[in-house]
């Protein structure tokens, strides 16, 4: 397997995501990578009590965050394309605890000028689905992804929709 660790840097952002920046003190700082064998955004999860709903399992906001970030990701790193959530479903499946280890996994399942259909799940190490999502992603104009914080130029490039 083929990873590379996604950074905002990388595409012209600064950022102070709550999920995936490293800096943001208050935040998840959870690392995102992009497989490039699979084409999938993939993380590796283990999360805290300071995370959880119920006092073993970790809170469905948290896992949905999650999800919605790492479909993000994919629409950057295997569609190519700056894009926000216009649509969002979930199922929870079964609990996820908290001090155990899981993985994410995200993908982009169809495509258009102006939308994305990505999924992603949460499974467990017997590769059984936790949690699953699927959402649709509006994608980007110039305008809008500077107004998000883009730096117009090389870095958008093909990334946007006319």
């Amino acid at each position: 397997m083929t990873t590379q660790r996604l950074s905002n840097e990388r595409w012209g952002f600064s950022s102070n995501c709550f999920v995936c920046e490293p800096t943001n003190t208050v935040g998840l700082r959870q690392a995102f990578f992009h497989d490039t064998d699979a084409d999938l955004v993939v993380a590796d999860l283990t999360l805290g009590s300071g995370h959880s709903g119920a006092p073993s399992y970790v809170h469905g906001g948290v896992q949905l965050a999650l999800l919605d970030e790492a479909m993000a990701w994919a629409a950057i790193a295997v569609a190519g394309r700056f894009a926000v959530t216009a649509s969002f479903s979930s199922t929870f499946h079964r609990p996820i605890r908290v001090e155990q280890h899981y993985r994410l996994e995200a993908s982009i399942d169809e495509r258009t000028e102006t939308t994305l259909s990505a999924s992603a799940r949460i499974l467990d190490d017997q590769r059984r689905t936790r949690t699953s999502a699927q959402a649709t992603l509006a994608v980007l104009s110039d305008a809008q992804a500077s107004y998000a914080g883009a730096t117009p130029g090389e870095t958008t490039a093909g990334f946007t929709r006319s």
